[in-house]
């Protein structure tokens, strides 16, 4: 039977960015214990993290400020997040050093992949999508994160109260995705419309640019009903 979450359509573009000598010699000597190699298979997360605490991902970290921030304020709470651009992996890494985060994982590998065959269904307590990448010309909409059949298979690996929380600062994809998460059946919206700030959730270097260019922020805000 055909997966209807396969898709050959990419969600992001791997840009070719300098690394710092500090990212590099991160990534060197810290990968290996802290990056998650994909392998296709099911992941057990007691083999990761040694515990049976509710698992938090994020996709597209970026540079994981926010994400160190979050997973540091949360030592109850394990965190994976997914990233495809090294420098960020690199950055991310050393501050999971410098920080000591038992709590914090990363997958650099393209996260549709790793959500289709590596995360349980029912499995995951929230995902953080933070400044995904707009795709602004129509004709790059397909390959957009926050859309159907993606947004269904976000469902599938949510846990049953669990929630997906999205933020971004281009208001035709935070219109686009509202639409798309509402006509997702095991999705809910917790506010009418957009969501309030969320307090716990920092800043980020997309949030402030977008603000500084005057744009405002949009946050989107879902659980996942009962089946």
């Amino acid at each position: 039977m055909d997966n209807p979450y396969l898709r050959t359509i990419k969600t992001f573009v791997l840009r070719a960015g300098r690394m710092t000598e500090a990212q590099r010699k991160a990534y060197e000597n810290l990968s290996c214990h802290w990056c998650i190699p994909y392998t296709g298979t099911t992941l057990n997360y007691i083999d990761v993290f040694n515990n049976l605490n509710p698992v938090i991902i994020e996709i597209g970290f970026g540079m994981g400020k926010a994400t160190s921030v979050i997973a540091q304020n949360n030592p109850e709470i394990n965190y994976l997040g997914m990233e495809v651009h090294r420098p960020g992996v690199g950055k991310l890494l050393s501050v999971i050093e410098e920080k000591k985060l038992n709590n914090l994982y990363i997958i650099e590998h393209d996260a549709v992949e790793v959500l289709q065959t590596m995360i349980p269904d029912n499995s995951v307590h929230a995902f953080h999508i933070f400044f995904p990448d707009p795709w602004q010309k129509k004709k790059h909409h397909k390959r957009r994160l926050v859309q159907r059949p993606l947004t269904d298979l976000l469902a599938t690996k949510l846990e049953s109260g669990g929630y997906l929380y999205m933020v971004t600062d281009w208001e035709p994809y935070a219109e686009f995705a509202l639409e798309e998460l509402n006509q997702t059946k095991m999705l809910k919206n917790k506010y009418d419309g957009y969501a309030p700030h969320q307090e716990w959730r920092p800043e980020t270097k997309f949030e402030n640019k977008g603000l500084n260019a005057k744009r405002n922020i949009y946050e989107l805000f879902f659980d996942k009903v009962c089946e």
